[in-house]
C-alpha cells in the first residue's frame, strides 16, 4: 500500500464524520428528524465508508491486518451507486433536507473518494464472483425494509419509492428493477476491476496473485 494512503484515508474519514454530523444536526432541528435520517441510503453508505477508511487507514499505519477485501468492496458499491444516482438527479434534495456542502461531499466527493481508493489499492485476494454476490444483501435489505416502513408510516426516503406518487407500484417496481439491475453491473465491474489490478500488483511485485488456485504441470 502507498505511504500517503493511510493518512488520506483517515483525512476524507474525518472530512465525511463532520460532513454526517453536520447532516445530523439540521436534520434534528429540521424537518427531517434524527429517525428519518438514519433511513437515508447516502446517509448509510457514508456512515460504512467512515469505518471502512478509519480501519483501512490505521491498518495501514500500524501494519495491522487490513480490511478483507470482500467487506471493502460492498461499501464501495453502495457508495459509487450514491454518486451515480446523485449524478441522474435521482437522489438529490432541496436545501431544507440537505445543507449544500454537505451534499457535495457525501454524495458527490466521497464515492469518488472511495471508488479511487479500491482502484489504487486494489483488494490483496482474489474475490470470487460467489462472495461479490453478497455485495447485494444490504441494498436489497434496505429496499425491502424501506418499503415496508415505508407503508407503516407513510413516509418514504427518496421519491420513486413513494408509491403514493403518479403510476404508484408499477413506478416504484420498475425503479426498484432498474436499481437492481444498476447495483448488479457496477458490482461486477468493481469486481472484475479489482481482481485485474490486483493481479497487476501481484505480477509486479513477483508474487502469485493470492486467492487463485495454482495449476501444476508434470515435471
Amino acid at each position: 500500500m502507498h505511504r500517503w494512503l493511510a493518512p488520506t484515508r483517515i483525512a476524507f474519514a474525518v472530512l465525511s464524520s463532520v460532513a454526517l454530523g453536520f447532516a445530523g444536526y439540521h436534520a434534528a432541528t429540521g424537518v427531517v428528524g434524527v429517525v428519518d435520517y438514519f433511513h437515508y441510503f447516502t446517509n448509510l453508505s457514508n456512515m460504512a465508508a467512515v469505518v471502512v477508511l478509519l480501519r483501512g487507514g490505521w491498518a495501514g499505519l500500524t501494519s495491522r491486518r487490513p480490511v478483507p477485501g470482500v467487506v471493502r468492496g460492498g461499501v464501495v458499491l453502495c457508495m459509487t451507486i450514491t454518486g451515480i444516482f446523485y449524478g441522474l438527479g435521482l437522489a438529490s434534495y432541496p436545501e431544507a433536507v440537505m445543507i449544500p456542502w454537505v451534499g457535495r461531499v457525501l454524495q458527490q466527493l466521497m464515492p469518488a473518494v472511495v471508488l479511487a481508493d479500491w482502484l489504487a489499492d486494489p483488494p490483496e485476494r482474489r474475490i470470487r464472483p460467489l462472495q461479490a454476490a453478497g455485495w447485494m444483501a444490504f441494498p436489497l435489505l434496505y429496499l425491502a425494509y424501506t418499503m415496508v416502513r415505508g407503508y407503516l408510516v407513510d413516509w418514504y426516503p427518496y421519491p420513486f419509492l413513494d408509491p403514493a406518487l403518479p403510476n404508484g407500484y408499477c413506478r416504484v417496481a420498475g425503479a426498484s428493477f432498474l436499481m437492481t439491475g444498476a447495483f448488479v453491473l457496477v458490482g461486477a465491474a468493481l469486481l472484475r476491476a479489482g481482481n485485474a489490478l490486483g493481479d497487476r500488483r501481484a505480477a509486479r511485485s513477483g508474487a502469485a496473485p493470492t486467492g487463485r488456485r495454482a495449476h501444476a504441470r508434470p515435471a
